[in-house]
């Protein structure tokens, strides 16, 4: 059967679909890292290593941003909890108090009445 293997670059993107025999040569040549195949054996696709040059691959978390909330141990179980701004974890103040006006009138303007 000729189907083609797609070929992915170390930082997910599609590098090319090859076939079983110009992907043979690619393992040959040492340059795959990673194949994935399904039950029977059947190659379904493969991922390059990083080749010198090419920038890192950027993970999920690097593009997720700042965390405002957490999952806390509580004595019922694990529940949210907001980020604290002002760096206290009493549960009272979520913005330092320098912020704390600006924050309220966010909140005010955000409530539905």
């Amino acid at each position: 059967m000729n189907a083609l293997i797609p070929v992915y670059h170390a930082d997910g993107s599609l590098y090319a679909c090859a076939s079983e025999q110009r992907f043979s040569r690619l393992q040959s040549a040492g340059l795959v890292a990673r194949v994935v195949r399904n039950r029977k054996g059947q190659v379904k696709r493969a991922t390059l290593f990083l080749r010198p040059g090419e920038p890192k691959p950027v993970s999920a978390n690097s593009l997720a941003g700042t965390r405002y909330s957490f999952a806390e141990m509580l004595e019922h179980g694990p529940a949210w909890e907001l980020k604290h701004l002002g760096g206290n974890r009493d549960g009272t103040t979520y913005a330092p108090s320098e912020a704390r006006q600006d924050f309220l009138q966010v909140v005010a303007d955000c409530t539905i009445p």
